[in-house]
C-alpha cells in the first residue's frame, strides 16, 4: 500500500499582508495602536515637563519603572484607574470624551 503525500502550499507573508490590507480588523488595529501611541506620548511629555523620571512617576502612583516604560512605549493599555493616578501624579486632569469618529 502506498501513501500519497499531500502538501499544503504555504502563502507568503506578502500575499497574506496584501489580502488583509483593507480589512476592518487591520483598520481597527491601526486605530488602537495610534491611540496607544498618542496617549503614551502625552504621558511622557507631561512627565518630562515636570522634570521627573519614570521611576519618580512610578513611585508617585504606586507602580514600577518598567510599567511606566511600557505605558510610555505604547506597549500596554492602562486601566482607567491607572490613568487617573497618572494624571493626578502629573498635576493633570483626566478628560474622557465620547464622540463620533472623524470621516475617513
Amino acid at each position: 500500500m502506498s501513501r500519497k503525500k499531500t502538501t499544503t502550499r504555504r502563502r507568503s507573508w506578502t500575499s497574506i499582508k496584501r489580502a488583509k490590507a483593507g480589512s476592518g480588523d487591520r483598520r481597527a488595529g491601526y486605530q488602537e495602536g495610534k491611540a496607544a501611541f498618542e496617549l503614551a506620548e502625552r504621558v511622557r511629555e507631561a512627565r518630562e515637563r515636570l522634570g521627573i523620571t519614570q521611576a519618580d512617576l512610578a513611585s508617585r502612583i504606586g507602580s514600577t519603572q518598567p510599567a511606566i516604560a511600557r505605558l510610555e512605549g505604547g506597549g500596554s493599555t492602562p486601566s482607567f484607574r491607572t490613568l487617573r493616578r497618572v494624571a493626578a501624579a502629573l498635576g493633570l486632569e483626566l478628560v474622557v470624551e465620547l464622540r463620533r469618529p472623524a470621516a475617513a
